[in-house]
């Protein structure tokens, strides 16, 4: 998949990955290989070791479970 623009995170370097958790667009310096996310997502690890994202300003009814 192609990917262009600037990378969500920094906002400085070309953007080289989109996260498939949240759909940031990285750069090389803020895309974690070992779980093939964004450095964000990557940094919510969860107990079984994937990564999962929670944000902080959810409420159980802000969140749709399918």
């Amino acid at each position: 998949m192609s990917v262009t623009g600037l990378c969500q995170i920094c906002e400085r370097n070309e953007a080289a990955h989109s996260c498939p958790n949240c759909g940031t667009l990285a750069c090389e310096d803020h895309w974690s290989e070992r779980f093939d996310l964004c450095v964000q997502c990557a940094s919510t690890d969860g107990d079984d070791g994937r990564a999962t994202t929670v944000p902080d300003d959810l409420d159980d009814e802000d969140v749709m479970r399918f």
